[in-house]
């Protein structure tokens, strides 16, 4: 059941970029596990990465490391738990903002 509401997250956020004019691209890397899901590309040359997760789970420790590292590394990294924060969200990464 929680895999099927973190897909409709997921989902909800692929719309809610596309309707900004933004792609949000699966993000895989085989040689590099524990990554983001999505990589949100947004206009004007704004990105983040964003780790979807059913509502109230939390990244794993691996997760937790490369968020660490990709924001060590000047990347904004989202943990997206609940459709209603997808707005704020977008917001953030539009503005370039601090990530939580």
């Amino acid at each position: 059941m929680n895999f099927l509401r973190e897909k409709q997250i997921e989902h909800s956020l692929v719309t809610a970029v596309r309707k900004q004019g933004g792609l949000a691209l699966k993000f895989v890397s085989p040689s590099y596990a524990g990554m983001p899901d999505r990589l949100v590309l947004l206009p004007d040359g704004k990105m983040a990465f964003v780790e979807v997760k059913a509502p109230g789970k939390k990244p794993r420790v691996l997760q937790e490391k490369r968020h660490r590292m990709l924001r060590a590394l000047g990347f904004q990294v989202f943990v997206l738990d609940d459709a209603s924060a997808i707005p704020g969200l977008l917001k953030k990464i539009a503005e370039g903002g601090e990530t939580p």
